[in-house]
């Protein structure tokens, strides 16, 4: 499948019926893996810029700006934010 045919089946996906309900999800993971997960989310949002035709290209910026905050919301919740900065810092990516 072509990108554009795999953006718009993502789009798709995103518009149907309840995708917009909230979910409750009791998530015990290990800090590593919080840590692993919010540099795979900030590097899937930096690259979006990069990549007109991924199947970020027709997200909404509101709902890149919640995944966003989800990530952040870990990192806080698993006392992670200075070091995921300090990391961040030594990647020089920030």
């Amino acid at each position: 499948m072509t990108a554009n045919v795999v953006a718009q089946v993502f789009d798709t996906i995103l518009s149907t019926p309840g995708m917009n309900e909230l979910v409750k999800i009791d998530l015990k993971i290990s800090r590593k893996d919080v840590l692993l997960l919010n540099a795979i989310i900030e590097k899937g949002l930096s690259d979006k810029g990069d990549d007109k035709t991924g199947i970020l290209a027709n997200v909404p910026a509101d709902d890149l700006q919640k995944l966003k905050s989800l990530a952040d919301e870990a990192l806080q919740k698993a006392g992670l934010v200075e070091l995921s900065q300090r990391l961040s810092e030594l990647d020089g990516t920030k």
